[in-house]
């Protein structure tokens, strides 16, 4: 009777290892191939978002070589080199927030009591520039020329406007 159970015991045992065996190493296997599927979902995510990115940045004096060729002089030598230039421009633009009736180059005079001022700033090539406003409840859009004088300052014009409705 002890030698049959020990038999049935043994027997038992392993028949639970050779299960156990075969349930972790098909878990593994299960789990490798997840792993590879996420991976390259989520390649294929990054992929799908850096060209997304490059495309919004296509309209960007970062990306636009002619217009980083503008700032160029006869000789080659860069006169103003871009990565400077962007800060230098929205800075002077954002100067202009300061002003007790807004921002002048909103293209919009003060509604209410609130007083316009920019946002957000993107320069789009060496002459154009888009900015977001708003006054905390009313949002609008600016296109702006820039012009870099002689004396190193900045001179803007407002090229177009536009208010959106609330």
């Amino acid at each position: 009777m002890k030698r049959s159970f020990l038999l049935y015991a043994f027997i038992l045992l392993i028949l639970m290892n050779i299960f156990t065996y075969a349930f972790y190493s098909q878990e593994v296997a299960f789990e490798k191939n997840r792993y590879t599927k996420v991976t390259t979902k989520l390649k294929d995510s990054l992929k799908s978002m850096n060209s997304k990115l490059a495309d919004a940045k296509y309209f960007s004096l970062e990306k636009n070589e002619n217009a980083q060729n503008y700032f160029e002089s006869e000789d080659g030598s860069t006169v103003i080199a871009h990565q400077k230039l962007i800060p230098f421009v929205t800075e002077r633009l954002l100067d202009y927030n300061s002003n007790p009736n807004g921002n002048p180059y909103t293209g919009q005079d003060k509604i209410g009591e609130n007083k316009f001022i920019i946002n957000k700033v993107r320069l789009l090539n060496h002459r154009w520039i888009i900015a977001d406003y708003s006054d905390g409840t009313i949002w609008g859009e600016v296109l702006l020329k820039y012009f870099i004088n002689e004396d190193q300052t900045i001179s803007f014009e407002v090229n177009q406007s536009l208010l959106y409705s609330k």
